[in-house]
């Protein structure tokens, strides 16, 4: 409830706000759309990495509607304000309306202030075509939160400002969420989210080449004392001190324990600007449990290639940008040749006290490749307390943005290799899983998915398009789906 009164709050004084701000700098746009989903399953490109904004099974149709007052950016202010508002309502089989951003923002110099609900995404890598970054990928709805930070790259005004940085701090609100009691669920246990990321940039902004690098650190956390009983007895303030240092706790049965479920990736990047392209090479290494700390699972990873090739409005076809992304993630530090740590292998996503892992609303955080139950075939195996029942992938992603005259189009097509987890596979593993394959054998799962989104301007702030998407494969029951929109902005 407080929730709904703070988003109602800001978009009343966003609307109120933007009466009297500059046209330049505030955006509206209304959408209506209509198409078909197969029955049985939405396909995967329209659900992934759309920040919530998810079509219906069957025939449906409904409404998206934006507004938006950005940051004044032709001048030097000292002081600088924001604010963001989308919904999405949906008809069909049946009726409901998503927040998919509501938030409000100040800047004041290079730092902002932040609270609500938007769309993002965490980590070094293309942002428009990615498969999806490691941590947060923009599948799920945002997480209300509050954030301080420097959201641009800051030139450090020293050594003729060769060095940049960015970061932010930030503290959410994820609801209740269901927690395991033994081979139980207990439900109602409100969490909370943390989120620390810091990124650098060495080379001046005028150079050619840049080379970036840092980490982004997150955990759901919250109550623990109805989870641990008696053993627990920090307050909620000493509680948020364990979890943003990652110090252990002990007391009781409680031994040795890191509170909360916590996730990374530490990211390196280049970038080079050619005469009309420009480079930009990517790597997210993965963390968990600390196997990254002792390179048991730098085999996975996440790598990109994204050609970016300057826009040439004058030809009849034209090409904006070309991704390429190889996705691994089958060693988890579980690999006979694995090195050893003080911790189990990395159960990508899956914890053994959250029951729906690293989900918000039941919807993955992370990289979509790494697939829950709620989408992978009934008929393959899975563990009664695995979520994820899929987190050990080989995904290679190929994204392709260009136009053709007045239209512009955005193509993803998706092949991967799906391996299931570490309990349902009878290869070799050097982990402490009693009986591996006992649930059943995963085996080698094939999946192709595609994507297709094209759209042109009319006239007076109409534009016209049309999304296609289809999955076919092993993994994910076979699906198709197409819709028509039309759009005003203004």
């Amino acid at each position: 409830m407080k929730l709904l009164f703070f988003v109602i709050w800001i978009l009343f004084s966003f609307f109120i706000s933007c009466l009297n701000a500059q046209q330049d700098y505030t955006s509206f746009k209304i959408e209506t759309f209509g198409g078909y989903v197969s029955a049985n399953a939405i396909p995967f490109w329209l659900r992934s990495n759309n920040f919530g904004s998810v079509p219906l099974n069957g025939i449906s149709g409904g409404f998206i509607g934006s507004a938006r007052k950005d940051y004044m950016t032709d001048k030097q202010n000292f002081f600088n304000w924001g604010a963001g508002f989308e919904g999405r309502f949906n008809a069909g089989s049946e009726i409901g309306f998503t927040l998919i951003e509501g938030y409000g923002k100040v800047k004041l110099s290079i730092f902002e202030l932040f609270a609500g609900r938007a769309k993002e995404i965490m980590g070094l890598c293309d942002t428009s075509l990615t498969s999806g970054p490691w941590a947060v990928s923009g599948t799920a709805l945002g997480i209300p939160k509050i954030q301080a930070g420097i959201p641009e790259f800051y030139s450090i005004p020293i050594w003729g400002n060769i060095f940049a940085f960015k970061g932010q701090y930030a503290h959410g609100w994820l609801g209740n969420k269901q927690m395991y009691s033994g081979d139980t669920a207990q439900v109602n246990i409100k969490t909370y989210f943390h989120q620390v990321a810091l990124y650098g940039r060495l080379g001046k902004p005028h150079w050619k080449m840049k080379l970036y690098g840092g980490f982004s650190h997150q955990a759901i956390w919250g109550h623990e004392e109805e989870y641990y009983n008696e053993d627990f007895t920090l307050s909620w303030f000493e509680t948020y001190l364990y979890v943003i240092t990652g110090k252990r706790y002990d007391k009781g049965v409680i031994q040795s324990t890191r509170l909360g479920n916590h996730l990374g990736s530490i990211d390196l990047g280049l970038e080079y600007q050619f005469s009309a392209i420009k480079l930009f090479l990517y790597r997210q290494n993965f963390y968990e449990a600390g196997a990254l700390y002792h390179l048991a699972n730098i085999q996975d990873g996440l790598n990109g290639i994204s050609i970016e090739h300057k826009p040439d409005s004058s030809k009849i076809f034209r090409w904006e940008k070309i991704v390429f992304e190889f996705l691994y993630t089958k060693n988890q530090a579980g690999e006979p040749w694995s090195p050893p740590t003080p911790s189990p292998y990395e159960n990508y996503y899956n914890h053994y006290q959250y029951a729906e892992g690293w989900s918000y609303k039941g919807i993955g955080l992370g990289t979509p490749f790494i697939t829950s139950r709620k989408y992978v075939r009934s008929d393959l195996p899975a563990v009664t307390w695995q979520y994820f029942t899929n987190n050990r992938v080989m995904a290679f992603h190929f994204g392709f943005a260009g136009g053709m005259q007045k239209w512009a189009y955005l193509l993803k097509l998706s092949w991967s290799t799906n391996y299931g987890t570490y309990f349902t596979t009878d290869q070799e593993q050097t982990t402490d899983i009693p009986n591996p394959g006992s649930y059943g054998v995963f085996g080698e799962q094939k999946q192709f998915s595609a994507f297709l989104e094209v759209h042109r301007p009319i006239k007076n702030g109409f534009s016209v398009g049309s999304m296609l998407a289809f999955d076919t494969g092993n993994l994910l029951y076979n699906s198709s789906g197409i819709f028509l929109n039309l759009a005003k902005s203004f």
